[in-house]
Formats: structure tokens, sequence, C-alpha cells
């Protein structure tokens, strides 16, 4: 659809809403499962490799998903199956993770639930570019970024609130009770989200869809989302291309604040020396509160990033939020007490708010609209490939060049992030010149 109405404040918000969910499911994740792959006996080094799930799960699925639902459309329209069949399945697994007896358990339900988040998630990003007009997509994506980051902040805080509510005890696996309570939580909201978008957002049918339907006809399923993707590559166009790199040195550095920041509280801040000490539980349940306090900036300061970019432009924010968070991570090493770790986590938030809207929005300038869902797909691939590379890398690196260190992980993935804000200069923003001043909701 070419001309597409404007949007009000609350239709946006509405189509949007589900993004709570999806992050309260990643982020229960990114606290959580280091700690839950110690509790269960896992080697120090060897967890990039167990985290492996999420970036080789996107890497696989998203793209594919993309393809497909450019091609779908059903009573509940193009994006919104997706939407479902992902929540359900995600959420199931939600369940099932804190009652994991053993590594292999965990890791198997991990590659399970990433998949099914990615199902959900990828064909959100593409729902932006459907559903809104180019100087509507700013606050579409950055509304995304709100509803990341209140998901997150609940879900990173939730285990150290139902301690401080007295929910104490481990299970036989040594999991702590209050990981268990919170996963359950996390399921509902996951599914409770998603059914809210899915139940009061519409979609744009195809401008012909006789014209769809027979296009879709030709050929097998198979190879028609084969030939999409390749076609996808072939004809990248070059802002795509330059945001590749940007998004290489960012997502390298996130993976080590996911997996290490937790442990590296518990050591250097809490001075545990034994993951199965209670220092090493409070130390790990603060590294869930830091990740609440930088989710809690990122929805706090979502809504600021539309105004400013009209006033430096959409790369000068994300110069400058992506610098805040590199700085951010570094801070660490200076850390002296629980309570200066948040300075560092102020940076961070600022990074996730703008890491989370601005490459869509300048990617979503770029690309033709009926090839949304694909091209989000295959930009989700310069996600997935640096996590996977820092999952390989980081073992053979970690017991020599990091000093067996998660401190030394933090600060490369700080290093790493501020090497992202330079790349950014090297991006042409060609939908800059769509945009109309005010970007706001319309009625």
């Amino acid at each position: 659809m070419e001309n597409k109405p404007k949007l009000t404040f609350w239709q946006i918000w509405n189509m949007s809403f589900g993004f709570l969910g999806i992050q309260f499911g990643w982020g229960l994740q990114m606290a959580n499962m280091s700690p839950i792959y110690k509790y269960l006996g896992a080697d120090e080094s060897s967890l990039p490799y167990l985290w492996l799930a999420g970036p080789l799960t996107g890497l696989l699925i998203q793209p594919i998903v993309g393809a497909m639902s450019d091609r779908t459309w059903t009573r509940l329209g193009r994006r919104r199956p997706f939407f479902l069949v992902g929540a359900i399945l995600a959420s199931t697994c939600l369940i099932l993770m804190p009652n994991s007896s053993a590594v292999w358990m965990a890791a198997g339900l991990l590659w399970i639930m990433d998949a099914s988040i990615n199902i959900t998630m990828e064909p959100f990003r593409a729902f932006v570019g459907d559903k809104l007009p180019e100087d509507q997509r700013t606050l579409g994506f950055v509304m995304q970024s709100f509803f990341i980051g209140i998901g997150s902040t609940l879900a990173n805080a939730l285990p150290y609130i139902l301690t401080w509510l007295g929910v104490v005890g481990i299970m036989k696996s040594g999991i702590p009770y209050s990981t268990l309570i919170a996963f359950i939580v996390g399921a509902v909201a996951f599914l409770s989200a998603v059914l809210w978008t899915v139940f009061t957002t519409d979609e744009f049918p195809p401008d012909d869809i006789e014209s769809f339907r027979k296009r879709n006809a030709e050929g097998s399923i198979v190879s028609n989302i084969a030939k999409e993707i390749a076609d996808a590559f072939r004809e990248m166009p070059t802002t795509m291309k330059q945001l590749a790199i940007v998004q290489f040195f960012t997502w390298f550095a996130l993976p080590f604040m996911w997996q290490f920041y937790g442990l590296t509280v518990a050591r250097h801040v809490f001075g545990a020396a034994d993951d199965h000490s209670e220092l090493f539980k409070q130390g790990t349940e603060w590294g869930g509160v830091c990740f609440a306090v930088y989710n809690l900036v990122c929805f706090l300061v979502a809504f600021g990033i539309p105004p400013l970019a009209e006033k430096i432009g959409r790369k000068g924010v994300h110069i400058i939020c992506l610098s805040c968070g590199g700085f951010g991570l570094i801070s660490t090493y200076f850390a002296t007490g629980p309570y200066f770790l948040w300075i560092g986590m102020l940076g961070i938030g600022i990074a996730w708010a703008s890491i989370l809207s601005m490459p869509y929005v300048i990617l979503a300038g770029a690309i033709k609209p009926e090839r949304m869902g694909v091209y989000m797909g295959v930009f989700n691939l310069f996600i997935v490939i640096p996590q996977v590379v820092q999952s390989f890398l980081t073992p053979q690196i970690y017991k020599g060049l990091l000093g067996n260190n998660p401190l030394n992980a933090v600060m490369l993935g700080g290093v790493s992030m501020i090497i992202a804000a330079f790349s950014v200069m090297i991006v042409k923003d060609v939908g800059a010149a769509k945009v109309t001043p005010s970007a706001g909701g319309g009625h």
C-alpha cells in the first residue's frame, strides 16, 4: 500500500505492545541463562558455545520467516499468524526452562525457545514498514524500543524482587525458586502481550490480491523462498551494506555483556569466590537489577529520540548513543560498589534505545515496501553473524588474552561498541530526505 494513512499514537501503541512480551522472554534469558548454566555445572569458558542458540536460530529462521510472511495472507493477515505461533511455543519453553535438570536440557530448550522468539519477532519489524508512512517510522520503531525497555526491566528485576518479597530456597538442580517463578510469569506476559497486538491491530491486504495469489502459486514454496532470499542478497541496497558494518561491531559487543556481566558483578563487586555461594547468588541477581536499570533508561529515553533525530539527524543520534554504550561498558572497570554500576548502565540504556530503532528506521527508508519482510529477515543476519563469531572466538581467547576474567570480556565489548559508533559515519541515510518535519501520531 503506497499511500498509508497516518496512525494515532494509540494505534501505534497497540501494534507495538507485543514487543513487551517478546522482550520479557529475551530479558529473562539474557539475565539468567549464564547463572542457570553455572548452577547446572557448565564450564565458564564454554558459556559462549551454550549461548549459540540465539544467533544460529536467528541466522536460519529470520530470513525464511521474513520471506514466508511476505508471501502470506490469511484471515489473521500477513504477519500476525507468525506472531501467534511463535508466542505459544516460546511461552511453553519459558515454563520448562527453569525445570532443567542438566546442561544439555537447558541448552536444548534454549534452542527451541530462541527459534520460537525469532518466529515472533522478525515479522514485528516488518510490521512497522507495512503499517506506517516514512515520517512515522521513527516513532514506530521507537515505540518498539519503549516496550522492549519495559519488558526487559520487569524481566531483569523480577528474580531480585521475588527474593526481596521472601521467595527463598532452591530446587534440586540448584536453580533458585525465584528464577522458576520469574520464568512462569514471563511465559504468561509473553503470550498475553502478543495476543493484545494480534486482536487489536489489523493489516493492509495486498493491493492486488489476485495477482498476489497467482505469483505465490508459481513454483514450490521452498524454491520461491530461496529465490526471494537470493534476490534480496543480490539486489541489496548500498545503505544496507553500510549498516552491516555498524551492526557487526554493535552485536559483537553485546554478547560480552549478556554472557559475562552478571559473573563480573558477582566476582569483582560482591567478591564471590564460589559459584554456589550466597555472594554469587546475590551478585548475579544484582547483575539482573543492573540490566533492569539499562532497560529502564531505554524506555525513559526512547521518546526523546525522534525529536533529537529531527535536530541532528538519525545518524548523529546513533553515533552519540553507541558511544554512550561503549563507555558505559568500559566504566565497569572502575566500579567500587554495586550502585556505581548504574552509571555504566545509564550509557548502555541510551545505546540500547537507539540500537533497537535507528538502524531499522534507516534501513526501512532504503528498501521497497513489498520486500520489507525478507529484507528485515536478511538484515537480521548482520545481527546474528557477529554473535556467532563472538561465540566461537571467545572460548579461544578467554583463558589467554582475556586472562580468564569476565571483567576483561565486558571491557572488550565496550571497545567494540565504540568502533561501531565511528562506523556509523560511512552510512548514507537515503530515507531521511523523505521525512516531513513532524513524525508524530496522526488522527
